[in-house]
């Protein structure tokens, strides 16, 4: 196998991989050029991905990620939106309403953490640990003005010191598996590339990578080619996340990455609910099938919200931030949308949803 003086072996270069092979990392060494092993790792050949639910501000909380793995299958596990930072010494249920046991499924789950204060970051940790959690990620990749301009998420990557700084912190006393989630760099692809080899230094669970940057927000192409460049520069296991968003394009990244074994999906999957289990091998269903399966997804959804969410606005923001995804679903449907989201009461807004549903 081929070598990388920063990192490991090119993975693509082991021939002939049986189904679960375990090999050895190494890193080569300048001074005393010479290999010296980091890890052992477990290479699955032809295995089944295993699919993220990938955490959307405002849409994945807990009421949709039960609803949706009910009625939809394919997702291994999901991380959720970040909880927001906190000054107060202790972290109530109140505040962590979205990641407590009883408000979610069996499917696992990592909760997310923005914060920059390795203090608070080992609060919070502590109180995910007593509900019963062994992993957490840490997102430093939220690309939204007002999270970045406070150096938090995306807008940290500039300052890898304070990355290392934190994690300096924090690693020794966590006591739970962490893994991040980021971007290919804030201002340029070369800041996340600089950063990973001091992440070698920390016994990181995996990293997500969101292949865009911070300033691109969601618009742009993403860069498969910077997820190439990163995976040469660490030994930790990657993740691969940004615009899956039908099979085709699942399949090209899977074979131009066939060592990948774990992706996130986020608006892919709202766009097409059925595309995890597409993914996963599953039988496509006819198209009134499918329909009526979103049908009573919606249902269920829609009747959640109303009954947990504090009024019909509440309710109607939920519901049409949803719409703008799930539309894709529904092509030729887009005057019927217009109504959808020009809805002010659940009246107009089930009108326009029936409607939707019998064209």
């Amino acid at each position: 196998p081929k070598f990388h003086s920063q990192s490991c072996f090119d993975y693509q270069a082991i021939p002939r991989l049986t189904r679960k092979t375990v090999c050895q990392v190494y890193k080569y060494t300048t001074n005393h050029k010479s290999f010296t092993p980091i890890r052992s790792i477990t290479i699955m050949s032809n295995a089944q991905p295993f699919l993220y639910l990938a955490p959307i501000r405002g849409i994945t909380d807990s009421l949709f990620r039960e609803t949706l793995f009910r009625h939809f299958a394919g997702f291994d596990a999901a991380v959720t939106p970040f909880i927001n930072p906190q000054r107060k010494a202790l972290y109530e249920d109140n505040m962590l309403r979205d990641v407590l046991p009883k408000h979610n499924g069996d499917l696992p789950l990592v909760p997310q953490l923005l914060h920059t204060d390795p203090e608070q970051f080992l609060v919070l940790a502590g109180r995910l640990a007593e509900l019963g959690y062994n992993h957490i990620n840490w997102n430093l990749g939220c690309p939204a003005p007002m999270v970045a301009r406070k150096k938090r998420g995306s807008g940290l990557l500039p300052y890898p010191e304070e990355i290392v700084a934190i994690l300096t912190k924090i690693m020794p006393q966590l006591g739970i598996d962490l893994s991040i989630k980021t971007r290919l760099g804030f201002h340029n692809p070369a800041e996340l590339p600089a950063l990973l080899p001091a992440l070698d230094d920390f016994p990181v669970k995996e990293i997500i990578i969101h292949t865009r940057l911070g300033k691109q927000l969601y618009k742009g192409p993403t860069d498969p080619d910077g997820f190439a460049t990163c995976r040469q520069k660490s030994s930790h296991p990657f993740v691969y996340n940004g615009d899956i968003n039908d099979l085709e394009t699942f399949r090209m990244l899977a074979a131009r990455f066939p060592t990948v074994e774990k992706w996130m999906i986020g608006r892919g999957a709202l766009a097409n609910p059925f595309l995890a289990e597409e993914i996963k091998g599953h039988p496509i269903e006819p198209a009134e099938t499918r329909k009526a399966r979103i049908v009573a997804f919606h249902a269920e959804l829609y009747e959640r919200y109303i009954d947990r969410l504090s009024g019909p606005g509440h309710v109607l923001g939920r519901v049409k931030q949803l719409w703008n995804y799930l539309i894709i679903s529904f092509p030729g449907q887009e005057k019927t949308l217009k109504k959808i989201l020009k809805s002010n009461t659940l009246e107009a807004y089930d009108k326009a949803a029936d409607q939707l549903f019998s064209a």
